[in-house]
């Protein structure tokens, strides 16, 4: 096994990377009385002027760059080279529209922050800079550096929406390195982390205490209980990190070294508990999810385009996507 190929497509990963029943007579001859009629039309017709939003979608989704669940629209959101794709109560749908190259995707309670390329359909500058949505996609709302940088490595916090990037180099407002805001991208400070080590992968912010950030590298995973002024690692040496993702009580967290790993961390007592992961190979997670609403549904995406999905807190796996195509 070559580890150094191996890593370089794992950070690929992260940087590249209703129906009709015929019951149409049934309907007329339980038809409700003319106001209330008139009343569910218009509900309905709202309701799918907004769900046409979401289209059916099949086929293969290619180099996914971030993926989460939104707590607002129901669905765990994947970002793409070609906009969101979203697994939904057991199916797949994509947007119709709004197909931007979504870098620095991170998922929060209430929509999305993002930053990118946009799309063919899309007349913003390029790159994006930082944006958000509180719709689902639907639209963006520009947070700053639109046509300057491209912030491929970021973290939001999912319930506090505090923000840490990782700026590739300089812009009207930032040196190159790290930066935080706890005000929704208005103002930043700049971090100068201590103790963390190897090309970067992906960084990952508790969802309300910021004090917590952890970083995927060449180097492990890092974990910092200051706010970024420092950085312990957890993996041991040799073993390099491929993802991270706070819950409340927990870091999970990928990584390769004889083998795919992936643990949870408790951050109360600092014990792992490591999960029995399907077979993988020579591939690893290089992004991961746990639904806020049910952390027994985790989800973990690799390095070389395939989706599992559990719903026994990572007991058993469903293959929901195998080698980019939709299942």
């Amino acid at each position: 096994m070559n580890r150094k190929f191996l890593f370089t497509a794992l950070a690929a990963g992260f940087i590249a990377a209703g129906c009709s029943d015929g019951s149409d007579n049934e309907a007329i001859e339980n038809s409700a009385p003319p106001e209330e009629e008139a009343a569910e039309q218009e509900q309905d017709t709202e309701n799918s002027v907004e769900d046409e939003f979401l289209v059916p979608f099949e086929g293969a989704l290619t180099h996914v760059h971030g993926m989460g669940f939104v707590e607002s629209e129901g669905g765990l959101y994947l970002a793409s080279h070609m906009g969101l794709k979203i697994y939904q109560d057991g199916s797949w749908y994509e947007t119709d529209g709004m197909f931007n190259d979504y870098m620095g995707f991170n998922a929060v309670d209430d929509g999305f922050y993002t930053s990118g390329h946009p799309g063919e359909d899309s007349d913003l500058p390029n790159p994006i800079g930082i944006q958000r949505s509180n719709d689902g996609g639907r639209s963006l709302e520009e947070l700053g550096f639109t046509g300057e940088t491209d912030f491929h490595l970021m973290a939001a916090g999912y319930r506090s929406h505090d923000l840490l990037v990782m700026n590739p180099q300089a812009n009207s407002e930032m040196a190159a390195g790290f930066y935080f805001s706890e005000n929704g991208g208005e103002d930043w400070q700049q971090l100068e982390p201590q103790g963390l080590e190897g090309d970067l992968g992906a960084l990952a912010i508790h969802p309300d205490d910021s004090q917590l950030m952890a970083a995927a590298s060449a180097a492990g995973i890092f974990l910092s209980k200051d706010g970024g002024a420092s950085f312990e690692r957890l993996t041991e040496e040799g073993e390099f990190g491929t993802a991270v993702h706070f819950t409340e009580e927990q870091l999970y967290y990928a990584s390769y070294g004889t083998g795919a790993s992936m643990k949870a961390y408790d951050l109360e007592s600092g014990e792992a508990d490591t999960f029995e992961l399907p077979e993988l190979n020579e591939d690893g997670a290089v992004y991961i999810a746990v639904n806020p609403s049910d952390d027994e549904e985790v989800v973990f995406n690799t390095a070389q385009g395939n989706t599992y999905f559990s719903k026994d807190g990572g007991e058993s796996w469903e293959e929901i996507m195998s080698g980019g195509e939709v299942q």
